[in-house]
């Protein structure tokens, strides 16, 4: 994948995150608030907890930060996957973000 490829599509999953959290805000009772700096996105939780997306441009990676854990991805071709677990990003984001959050959030692509 070429720097302009990985740019695209790194910033269409910081754009879909976005997009998420705004769905999630007006669908539900949930307030997560999100704000981007760069090539971050920081999601903070009711009980003031985060969940932070962002860019590692010189890998070629997007990384998520939770309670839970770090965790790396890589494009596969078709979608963001987990470098260790194979997870895909979306997937992830949704069971920790739910998890911090205390009530079931879906976030997608």
């Amino acid at each position: 994948m070429t720097d302009l490829e990985y740019l695209d599509r790194a910033e269409a999953l910081l754009a879909s995150v976005e997009a998420s959290c705004d769905r999630i805000n007006e669908s539900s009772d949930a307030d997560v608030d999100n704000q981007r700096v760069g090539g971050m996105v920081t999601l903070t939780f009711a009980d003031r907890s985060q969940v932070v997306v962002n860019l590692q441009k010189p890998l070629h990676e997007v990384w998520l930060a939770a309670r839970a854990g770090g965790f790396h991805y890589k494009w596969d071709g078709s979608c963001w996957r987990d470098t260790k677990a194979g997870s895909e990003f979306f997937a992830d984001l949704s069971r920790h973000a739910s998890a911090q959050a205390g009530a079931p959030l879906a976030f997608s692509s």
